[in-house]
């Protein structure tokens, strides 16, 4: 299969080398020129779960995609705030067939998706895998993962399935779920906890968890999601969702990663997807009439941090 790996970062490049191992035809596609650079001269350079190794994979800039060839499936693991530009720079590479899976962190992604592609291609879900950028050409993945996945487009239940089939074949973990949206939420209460605490205190999950605070934040952070969640028919069972959250912190499984959120902003300077994760909430909450104060509070101390931090 001709798959495109749309965003190349962490995560990105764990899914174009594992998706290449299993014998695909991967292209990956990013936007950041000294990344593109090193993986063109050097390959990219993993530690997969202890073994430092170099992949020989094809990549390119989005600004320099102007092929007529077209991909079978695209997988987006872009930041929020990158999806409609990535989206208008690979136009030439959707056809008709092209699936287009989107495993972003936060909500609502498929309102810019449904800009460029036939709600029939659009699958949405979340993945458990985990990876960390070490620089430019550098990533580091290790432990276990999964996906889960939907077809947004009705009558598409086989597409989802064979795509989840195909990532499978790969070493992904996939599986179809008829409530996908249960699921997203679910994650995004991992993400709305673990990132912005972790990039605020700057301290990976593991530290976060010993903190005396920790219990009583992840707690009310989850209990806001799940508020709004309800308002739009996905019923969370909140003591399951905070027992899952909580789990990150177990130091022997993965309680030493410092989130995505922590490395784009502490690590790299780059700006954060605060506003798709907890400011979604407080924007719904808003939309609602539903109080969300601690998503509100970590989403102006995580943009202020933007501002001292100068990024951009």
């Amino acid at each position: 299969m001709k798959i495109a790996i749309a965003g190349a970062g962490a995560m990105g490049s764990r899914f174009g080398i594992m998706l290449q191992k299993g014998g695909n035809e991967v292209l990956l596609i990013d936007g950041w020129k000294e990344h593109v650079d090193a993986i063109q001269t050097k390959g990219l350079q993993a530690n997969f779960n202890g073994e430092d190794i170099t992949v020989n994979i094809p990549i390119m800039l989005q600004s320099e995609v102007h092929s007529d060839e077209k991909m079978d499936v695209i997988i987006l693991f872009t930041k929020a705030m990158q999806l409609e530009k990535m989206l208008q720079d690979i136009t030439c590479m959707i056809s008709k067939q092209t699936k287009v899976l989107c495993l972003l962190n936060g909500i609502g992604h498929e309102d810019v998706i449904e800009k460029f592609v036939p709600m029939q291609n659009i699958y949405i879900g979340n993945t458990m895998w985990t990876a960390g950028m070490e620089g430019a050409g550098k990533v580091k993945l290790f432990g276990n993962g999964s996906i889960e996945l939907q077809n947004l487009g009705k009558g598409q239940e086989e597409g989802a399935k064979a795509l989840a089939e195909l990532l499978s074949a790969s070493g992904l973990n996939a599986k179809y779920l008829d409530n996908i949206h249960y699921s997203i939420y679910r994650k995004a209460c991992v993400n709305g906890t673990m990132n912005g605490l972790c990039t605020v205190l700057d301290v990976n999950m593991a530290g976060l968890g010993l903190t005396t605070p920790a219990n009583d934040m992840v707690e009310t952070i989850v209990k806001e999601f799940a508020s709004v969640a309800e308002k739009e028919d996905v019923h969370l069972d909140i003591e399951e969702v905070i027992t899952h959250v909580k789990s990150c912190f177990n130091a022997e499984t993965i309680g030493m990663h410092y989130p995505s959120m922590h490395q784009d902003l502490i690590k790299n300077h780059r700006l954060t997807e605060i506003d798709y994760i907890n400011g979604a909430i407080s924007r719904k909450g808003r939309k609602y009439g539903i109080a969300t104060p601690y998503c509100d509070f970590l989403t102006q101390l995580v943009h202020a941090k933007e501002q001292i931090l100068g990024v951009k």
